[in-house]
């Protein structure tokens, strides 16, 4: 009898043990984790049963890296740096080793200074297992801002490993996170549109549209929108695309989408500044004034709204509003570029030019318009000739039979300008002689006024206004 007993009790002994060693020990793992996150508040409480856990699994370098990963998951990250490294010291199993550097490296990489330290472990971890790809990933994953080549050069060495690794997306996308939008739509261009997860796709298209390349950015946008109508981040691509390509029907149909008819769109100022540039394009200016109005209440500092909204109303002939919404947007811009000022100084020009009689306003506007032709010319000797010329005809606008002459100094500053800047280039000499000789036919000088209109002739002999001038004169 005790013979039958001791040798029932090894039989049932061989059965408890052999699957113990034999099996996987990722249920064993799945189970101390679900322990652990059960008892996260108070860890202590699950000593004894990892110490079971330990004792059971000494040996097996995945099990103990699987323990550290649970207490890594429930931020105990000393207990999961201890147990990885006793993974890398007593475990036999090469493979379980790379899943203890692969943990070491994502603890390390918590630790923004630490990046190299990371990147050293997942290396580690590709050379005990050469076949796990997570290693290649996070590496590449850990330099992917600071050195997307090194990184996407990683991958590359993953594709030998596993060809099915989507590789050229995941370059594609750590091109885009580091800004470096050309290689990222070069690698994105790699790769069937189908095989692209949709926040790839949204990527793609934004690479595309920020270097301009509208109709680039607009097939991949369309894919998108083929795939999910009421995928936000598509239609709005879509809808600033069909903008910059100046369809503006279609845009106004993916800007109806984005606004009415996305799921979860998050509606930001720039999609109103857009709207806005859509609504302009089709004419319907009242709406796109609403439209950059909301643009700018939800962000102040789009000052070029402010500009927008000026074009806006003097598509309409309102100057007053026009002009007023111009000069606030001068007034937040800290130093105004020349093109500022002489898109100012056009702004009172064209008001003055759509008033008919040289009342009190439009004169006020011309001086207007002179005053900023004379800061030009004072802040800027490049554009000197140019805002001389300006002056010259803001004057002559406001002398518009020249008794007064008011136009005379700027256009005889203009001809030595001329002369010494581009003295190969007589033609623009035409209009400031033209206006000096007619000048003193109203000053009854004959003599200079002839003078003049032979000048404009020796340039230009077909000169119809200096033919009959001198006509007249002989």
């Amino acid at each position: 009898m005790k013979a039958i007993k001791y040798l029932l009790a090894g039989t049932f002994a061989a059965i408890v043990s052999v699957p113990s060693m034999a099996q996987d020990v990722q249920p064993q793992v799945d189970a101390i984790a679900k322990v652990i996150k059960a008892n996260k508040s108070n860890l202590a409480a699950v000593e004894d049963q990892v110490k079971d856990f330990v004792k059971e699994n000494k040996k097996s370098a995945e099990a103990l890296a699987g323990l550290g990963r649970a207490y890594m998951e429930v931020k105990d990250t000393a207990s999961a740096r201890e147990y990885a490294n006793m993974a890398i010291e007593r475990g036999k199993d090469d493979k379980g080793k790379a899943l203890a550097f692969i943990l070491l490296g994502d603890l390390a990489a918590i630790s923004s200074n630490e990046g190299g330290s990371a990147a050293s472990l997942y290396n580690q971890a590709i050379h005990f297992d050469p076949t796990n790809p997570t290693g290649y990933i996070k590496y590449a994953a850990v330099y992917r801002k600071v050195d997307p080549e090194g990184a996407v050069a990683k991958l590359e060495e993953l594709r030998k490993i596993d060809p099915t690794y989507p590789v050229d997306a995941e370059s594609a996308h750590f091109f885009y996170t580091a800004n470096k939008f050309d290689k990222a739509v070069e690698y994105y261009g790699k790769v069937d549109l189908n095989q692209l997860k949709d926040n790839y796709l949204t990527e793609y298209a934004t690479a595309e549209l920020l270097l301009a390349n509208s109709k680039n950015s607009l097939k991949v946008s369309l894919f998108g929108v083929g795939k999910n109508p009421r995928n936000a981040a598509m239609n709005r691509i879509t809808f600033y695309n069909y903008t910059d390509l100046k369809d503006y029907k279609n845009a106004l149909k993916y800007a109806d989408a984005l606004f009415n008819n996305s799921d979860s769109a998050k509606i930001s100022a720039r999609d109103y500044q857009y709207y806005g540039y859509a609504l302009m394009g089709d004419s319907a200016y009242d709406k796109a004034i609403e439209e950059f109005k909301k643009a700018l209440e939800m962000d102040a500092d789009l000052n070029d709204v402010r500009k927008q909204i000026s074009d806006a109303y003097l598509s309409m002939n309102d100057f007053t509003n026009g002009l007023a919404y111009y000069e606030e947007y001068l007034s937040k811009v800290e130093t105004p570029s020349v093109p500022d000022l002489d898109g100012l100084a056009r702004l009172y020009a064209q008001h003055a030019a759509s008033i008919d009689s040289l009342n009190e306003e439009k004169i006020n506007t011309l001086k207007k318009a002179d005053e900023v032709y004379a800061k030009i010319a004072a802040d800027s000797p490049s554009n000197k000739l140019y805002a001389t010329m300006m002056r010259a005809r803001m004057n002559s606008q406001l002398d518009p039979e020249s008794t007064q002459g008011l136009a005379k100094p700027y256009y005889e500053e203009y001809i030595q300008l001329a002369q010494t800047e581009h003295p190969d280039n007589p033609k623009l000499l035409i209009e400031p002689y033209s206006y000096l000789g007619y000048y003193y036919i109203v000053k009854e000088d004959n003599a200079q006024a002839k003078a003049y209109f032979e000048k404009v002739k020796e340039i230009d002999p077909t000169n119809a206004t200096a033919n009959q001038a001198l006509g007249v004169l002989q």
